[in-house]
């Protein structure tokens, strides 16, 4: 692509996965700390084709050692527009996986980086990444008339751009938040991460963002206006099918289509039946909870175990590469926000537990009532204790569950009753009893049974001749 960067770059390098053993060094994840944020800026205050590294390059990097991560991107353009910055953002995914032996997972402040060894031995430093990102944004976006790019690596710098990040990223979200889906005729959808989730097509509407987090419907919107034929397009609404669970003819139909028939049907407001899939990149897991008949969350940045006793990483396993998990989903953060959260399942209403910085993080968007009434690692960390906790607290799902005891109970007892009823009352039966042995008795007899009732495991009828 370029002399001065030392290896390929190309889509053929899209979907690489640089396993531990081949790993030169880990950028962010879940054992670090990262973000990367893409603004729209005046043009004055954009140098292009400038990259710079604050903090040590890979070069200065310790093999197998592990370094938090920033990247900040600022384009220019005459077309440009904000709700363009969450759409080009994302793209730092795709454009960067064409770098040979540097892989990019997830988005926003969940972001995983890694170089391989091959690579780093070629000489590949972040310099180089942030040279090939603007050639391909360049040529990609003919509205991106100037482009700088900044990583950071050195951990105070890294700190301070999450916090500016994230200031955004609320910004972004908050005025999502605001459009309602019944208030549009047209949905989007996204296929950015098929490389790593074949079957996997993201839904997105005003009540729903990407699973990741990156786009809303103002930024698919956006993005269909600039890219026409991109990987973000628009689905039309069609028929609604379930307001509350969120199914409609539209969504179906082109889900359908771009996951080769693999799904047919999603719920866009459910864990169960027909949950949306996910590819990898989502910021959270909703999880059902049968024990309790509640719903869990978890977000990537938790370390701890969930009531389940295992990780968030382990979980993760269930939910992406574009399958439908009954009881998983994968979601944004900002989806905690909508007004539809999980309606069909009873929303907030069904939530029991949650980290306690996740819990924090969304306050502003849990029911008064029902904040003190969802547990976190503080007050259950196993089944057992979470029971204790919910009970303490009366959450709604005991109420679910004694209701289905109710169920349950009256449904065995019916049961009892139905196998204890005689299968005959007659009030006289004649039966000969040729050949039982009676001592003393003629050897052909009969036996009259009055007001019988008889009661048999299993009657078989069978036709003689």
């Amino acid at each position: 692509m370029d002399e001065e960067i030392p290896v390929d770059v190309g889509l053929i390098y899209e979907g690489e996965r640089i396993r531990k053993s081949n790993m030169y060094v880990d950028l962010a994840g879940p054992k670090s700390k990262g973000a990367e944020l893409l603004i729209v800026a005046p043009p004055e205050e954009v140098e292009d084709g400038k990259v710079e590294v604050v903090g040590p390059d890979i070069d200065a990097m310790e093999e197998g050692g592990r370094y938090p991560l920033g990247i900040f991107i600022k384009v220019a353009g005459e077309k440009l527009e904000e709700d363009l910055e969450g759409v080009f953002e994302r793209r730092i995914h795709d454009f960067s996986n064409y770098v040979q032996g540097f892989m990019h997972l997830n988005s926003r402040d969940i972001i995983w980086c890694r170089v391989s060894k091959d690579s780093a031995k070629k000489g590949l430093k972040l310099y180089h990444v942030g040279k090939a990102l603007i050639k391909l944004y360049k040529s990609e976006f003919d509205v991106i008339e100037k482009m700088q790019v900044t990583f950071y690596t050195d951990e105070k710098a890294v700190d301070e751009h999450i916090a500016r990040a994230r200031e955004v990223y609320e910004k972004r979200d908050a005025k999502a938040a605001a459009l309602k889906d019944e208030e549009v005729d047209v949905f989007y959808g996204c296929l950015l991460c098929q490389s790593f989730a074949p079957t996997h097509v993201c839904a997105i509407t005003p009540s729903r963002t990407s699973g990741c987090g990156a786009i809303s419907w103002f930024e698919g919107r956006a993005a269909v206006k600039v890219d026409p034929n991109g990987p973000i397009f628009e689905i039309p609404k069609g028929e609604v099918l379930d307001p509350i669970k969120g199914e409609y003819s539209g969504i179906n139909e082109v889900i359908r289509e771009k996951s080769n028939g693999a799904i047919e049907r999603v719920y866009l407001h459910s864990i169960f039946d027909y949950p949306h899939t996910s590819c990898g990149c989502f910021e959270a897991i909703a999880f059902y909870i049968p024990e309790v008949d509640g719903i869990g969350i978890v977000h990537r940045d938790f370390q701890g175990v969930t009531p389940f006793g295992i990780p968030f990483s382990t979980m993760a396993g269930q939910v992406g590469g574009g399958v439908q998990s009954q009881g998983f989903l994968g979601i944004g953060i900002a989806y905690l926000r909508s007004p539809k959260f999980l309606q069909a399942d009873g929303g907030w209403q069904r939530i029991v537990w949650m980290p306690s910085q996740l819990k924090e993080r969304v306050r502003d968007a849990i029911p008064e009532e029902m904040y003190d009434k969802i547990a976190t690692e503080l007050e259950a960390s196993d089944l057992e204790s979470l029971k204790e906790f919910l009970k303490q607290k009366q959450h709604p799902v005991l109420e679910r569950l004694a209701e289905e005891e109710a169920e349950e109970e009256a449904a065995e007892e019916e049961t009892r009753e139905q196998e204890a009823q005689p299968v005959a009352t007659l009030p006289e039966l004649t039966l000969p009893a040729q050949g039982m042995p009676v001592a003393g008795s003629p050897s052909e007899f009969t036996i009259t049974f009055k007001n019988a009732k008889i009661y048999a495991e299993k009657v078989i009828i069978r036709r003689k001749g």
